[in-house]
């Protein structure tokens, strides 16, 4: 059995890579002798936290892509956070005696900025990752004993040993995940951490509600196809979903749609609806007593709730008996977790907070899928298998397709999910693609619903669309309970009000939100 100070280190770089590169990353470094952050580790326990906890915002977390080494003529040069002159390069060797051999990679490092300081490092191939950090000013060196068969040693030969640099370096990026992580905390430090997270990131304001903070909702006023946005700020729900909406730009997390039966009841429509492990998530349709109740009552993560009943015009168009018949085909599938990231990932480049990409999101795949093979397949494998057209393949071998085909990572990740595609336990829809299905179903988006995928939209991409109540007289009277300010849509629960930038104003057209950046300003694109 591994120490647990073999294990802490990387536990702290599998965290940094795979939850890190949800943020930005700001440089920044000052020539001295040495560095205050250097000493930190000296420090006793509680004083060195506390030090870092007040110093920058969770911004330094993210590994950057320097570049891809395969051979000494095809070297790399770059700049670290520790030291400012670096070069890379490969040699292969067969010291092992194998088939295919392995390698050795060699990182020259020079002109630290300080004395104390050190670059952390990953290195991945579609194959396998490592790490390692470098404290000495000379050349270093890291061992492929042998290749992972003739597969490996191909793409080595041609695509190299990609290299990420823990731009921040150590105590940096300590200090970016002891940030991040009370965004997970069910508690009240856990809440204000998302609140400020939200508010520094997205240049958005929590101006409270005069109490109560919930409304009382008359069920006759709520409707069929009505729209419920939901934003959840405290507990690991609200970690996950501040991070949803820091890299798609939704002010809401989550979403469910309202639907009446033949007898006048009302449901509530949901996808992700569960025993609260991501795995275990379903879709599923509950009495709108029962929903209400939990979300008013028994949902930890201090749910903010906002109802936007549809126009009436689009109300009369609503065919319940189709949208019944879909949602109820659905019920009991597992949430959408195939079609999860690929509803974010639109281009090459304008979906990635700086300095992630393709490399980046490829590597944490890679490590996600040696420590999770079973949740990766069900986060990607299976939904890029479908892009290429084939079928069982698993991370490496895909990577390795693509390379063949002469295409890139970037452009497999950007093709468009389709509605239709069924997975290995059926089709896949996240919550606001469940939503929107019924909208299709219900007959909403007209003839355009053949060329609508579902699938591509994000939250902020439904509450856009302009299907909702324009003419404030016509809310209900309790719609915003007793909040002094009006706004656009019904707002039933949360201590702060909800805002939903560019709400009700985008007219469906085809392939719509196929092809959209969503940063750095989270501004839609006429027809993309």
């Amino acid at each position: 059995m591994a120490s647990s100070s073999c294990l802490i280190p990387r536990t702290v770089i599998l965290l940094v890579s795979i939850v890190g590169f949800l943020l930005p990353l700001q440089l920044q470094a000052l020539k001295s002798p040495f560095s205050p952050r250097d000493v930190l580790p000296l420090l006793p326990r509680k004083v060195s936290w506390r030090i870092l906890s007040s110093f920058e915002n969770p911004a330094n977390l993210l590994p950057t892509y320097v570049g891809a080494v395969s051979s000494p003529e095809k070297s790399v040069q770059w700049q670290g956070a520790c030291f400012y002159q670096n070069t890379a390069w490969l040699e292969f060797h067969n010291k092992s005696g194998s088939e295919y051999g392995g390698g050795t990679l060699h990182i020259k490092v020079g002109d630290a900025h300080s004395l104390t300081c050190t670059d952390v490092y990953i290195f991945a191939t579609p194959y396998r990752w490592t790490w390692d950090g470098y404290f000495l000013n000379r050349e270093h060196t890291l061992e492929f004993d042998q290749w992972e068969g003739k597969e490996e040693f191909e793409y080595v030969k041609r695509e190299g040993v990609s290299i990420f640099l823990m731009q921040a370096g150590v105590l940096k990026s300590l200090e970016a995940l002891y940030s991040v992580l009370p965004l997970f905390a069910n508690s009240e430090w856990g809440e204000q951490s998302n609140i400020k997270f939200l508010e520094n990131e997205m240049s958005t304001t929590f101006k409270e509600r005069p109490p109560p903070w919930s409304t009382s909702v008359n069920v006759d006023d709520i409707n069929s196809g009505d729209f419920l946005a939901l934003s959840k700020i405290r507990g690991p729900w609200g970690g996950f979903e501040t991070l949803e909406k820091w890299v798609t730009g939704s002010f809401a997390g989550h979403s469910a749609v309202c639907l009446r039966d033949s007898e006048g009841n009302l449901w509530v429509a949901e996808s992700g609806r569960g025993n609260g492990g991501m795995e275990g998530d379903i879709i599923d349709i509950l009495a709108w007593d029962e929903w209400w109740d939990y979300e008013l009552n028994k949902d930890p993560s201090n749910p903010h709730i906002a109802l936007l009943p549809l126009h009436p015009d689009l109300r009369a168009k609503f065919n319940e008996t189709a949208a019944w018949e879909y949602a109820r085909s659905m019920v009991k599938k597992p949430y959408g977790y195939h079609n999860l990231i690929f509803s974010w990932i639109d281009t090459t480049h304008g979906n990635y907070p700086s300095p992630l990409d393709a490399h980046m999101v490829a590597s944490a795949m890679t490590i996600w899928n040696q420590m999770q093979p079973t949740l990766a397949t069900k986060l990607w494998n299976e939904a890029l298998n479908i892009r290429l057209g084939t079928k069982g393949l698993e991370l490496p071998e895909i990577l390795v397709e693509v390379e063949k085909r002469g295409s890139s990572f970037g452009k497999l990740l950007a093709i468009p999910e389709q509605d239709d595609w069924i997975y290995e336990d059926g089709k896949s829809a996240s919550c606001v693609a469940f939503v929107l299905q019924i909208y299709k179903a219900a007959g909403l988006f007209g003839p355009l619903a053949t060329s609508i995928q579902a699938t591509e939209f994000t939250i902020k991409d439904a509450y856009n669309l302009n299907f909702y109540e324009n003419n404030s007289s016509r809310l209900p009277k309790w719609c915003n309970g007793g909040d002094n300010v009006t706004l656009p849509y019904c707002q039933i629960l949360g201590r702060y009000r909800m805002d939903l930038p560019r709400y009700n104003t985008i007219q469906p057209y085809q392939h719509m939100n196929e092809r959209c950046p969503s940063l750095p300003t989270y501004f839609h694109p006429n027809n993309c």
